[in-house]
């Protein structure tokens, strides 16, 4: 399909730029601005420009969610906070992220993925600044839960923008790219947190926002949103620079224009209509699969992972945190690599086993070293065998539930109820992140045993759960998944 079109003289020329996907005519005079266009003539570069911007996001998720861990010590000194107010802390972000959620889903549906992702920066940069300058825990609960609802928005939005964009070919792995990004922003705020203060490392939290805000001028809107909202010449234009100038996308723009249609037809959805298993089983799996990701517990050890270093006998546990940062960034990239490979749902199920086994471990060396003398080299090998199955339980996590459930989410939504169901999905996982984030170091006071036995149940849970309900989505285009359902 051509872009290209010129008047009578031949002198102008129509093309769509990377940062509108809008169409612009331009005049012979400007086309020295035309050589600067054959650097994303490639359609995977330029969505791979695209989700490299973007992915700032999950960047500043990622390092709201380490913050707590590396600081917990210093924060309580510095401002005498005790357990119980660090732990509130800790989960007020996702207090906040549970707002964010239920916004997200319309937020994203009215202004665009774009639009969204650009209010999502502004209260994180603003609660980064409450809490670097707080001086009691007032400024720095506030602080967390503007961080929060800026995070619920971007924990939605990333991912259905990235899915929307990608060739059918590379939606997996590119989809993976939002979990690695969020990987990333833990693992920098652990090595970050090792060598400057908590007021510094704050201030430090707020530079993936201030370099996401120009980047998003650079980057063109959602094809299908676009399509949706009835923009016929943006949507062919954005679409068209993803996929490169010389690309032929007559096919996909008439399947997208198809699926938007039957979806327009019946734009109001009713509850009864929920009944209908095209909407009640996606739902079903996109809920229920990011609901289960935070009953892994996964969130709760990785917040206060040095607390459970510490309990198991390692001297330093910051460094050891930072250690399973790394790691999880490692086995969340071979994640990338194996999705568009292997296909989701046998790594999600290989992913939950791992963590099941891993679990078990973890509460049977904790229980194991309550019947013994801390003396003795058997409480030692239990110490060890506990750090060996929390790593386990990480590099499960990495390999397919941390990444995968956001992917699918964003595959099988119907797009008529994208908005309000991806809203239910993402509320669903931050209220039960907020759930294990404030329990977990009560359990963990409680029983170290207990608590790992507990997410140990719900790792077992999950893989029932996708061995029977999780279909395989590799290799489908959006519409041929939806159909599906049908």
């Amino acid at each position: 399909m051509s872009f290209r079109h010129e008047n009578k003289d031949g002198r102008d020329i129509k093309k769509p730029f990377l940062h509108t996907g809008s169409w612009y005519r331009m005049g012979s005079r400007q086309s020295s601005m035309m050589s600067s266009s054959q650097m994303i003539r490639d359609g995977s570069v330029s969505v791979l420009a695209c989700v490299l911007i973007i992915s700032l996001g999950p960047v500043q998720f990622g390092f709201t969610g380490g913050y707590s861990s590396p600081t917990q010590s210093d924060i309580s000194r510095d401002l005498k906070l005790s357990v119980s107010e660090f732990s509130l802390f800790g989960s007020l972000s996702n207090v906040g992220a549970m707002v964010g959620a239920i916004a997200s889903g319309q937020i994203a549906e009215y202004i665009g993925r774009k639009g969204s992702l650009m209010i999502a920066v502004i209260p994180n940069i603003i609660g980064w600044l409450a809490i670097s300058f707080a001086k009691d825990s007032s400024f720095l609960y506030m602080g967390r839960l503007l961080e929060g609802f800026g995070v619920g928005i971007i924990s939605y939005t990333v991912p259905v923008y990235i899915a929307e964009i990608a060739p059918q070919n590379m939606r997996g792995s590119l989809g993976s790219v939002n979990q690695l990004s969020v990987t990333v922003g833990i693992m920098l705020s652990y090595l970050l947190g090792l060598f400057v203060h908590w007021r510094v490392l704050a201030i430090l939290g707020m530079f993936p926002c201030l370099i996401l805000i120009p980047g998003l001028f650079f980057i063109p809107e959602s094809p299908r949103w676009l399509a949706q909202m009835g923009m016929t010449d943006d949507f062919e234009a954005s679409l068209q620079v993803l996929r490169g100038f010389d690309a032929d996308i007559i096919q996909e723009v008439n399947e997208i224009k198809r699926s938007v249609a039957s979806s327009n037809r019946r734009a109001t959805i009713r509850f009864s209509d929920l009944k209908q298993r095209r909407y009640w089983f996606p739902l079903i799996i996109g809920i229920g699969l990011l609901a289960l990701q935070q009953s892994t517990g996964t969130n709760g050890v990785l917040f206060y992972s040095s607390t459970i270093f510490q309990s198991a006998g390692i001297s330093d546990s910051n460094v050891a945190t930072f250690g399973l940062g790394a790691i999880q960034v490692i086995a969340t990239a071979v994640s990338t690599w194996l999705v568009d490979k292997r296909g989701r749902r046998i790594l999600l199920i290989i992913s939950s086993s791992g963590m099941t086994i891993s679990l078990a471990l973890v509460a049977s060396s904790f229980f194991i070293k309550g019947f013994v003398e801390e003396s003795s080299t058997v409480y030692t090998a239990m110490g060890i065998l506990s750090v060996i199955g929390v790593v386990g339980m990480i590099i499960g996590f990495s390999l397919g539930m941390g990444p995968i459930p956001w992917i699918i989410m964003s595959e099988i939504l119907p797009v008529n109820i994208k908005g309000l169901a991806g809203s239910i999905a993402t509320l669903a996982n931050w209220f039960i992140c907020w759930v294990v984030t404030l329990t977990a170091p009560l359990l963990l006071s409680w029983s170290d045993a207990g608590t790992f036995t507990l997410y140990m149940i719900m790792s077992a849970i999950t893989v029932v759960f996708t061995g029977f309900l999780v279909p395989e989505t590799k290799g489908k285009t959006l519409e041929e998944i939806q159909f599906s359902f049908r």
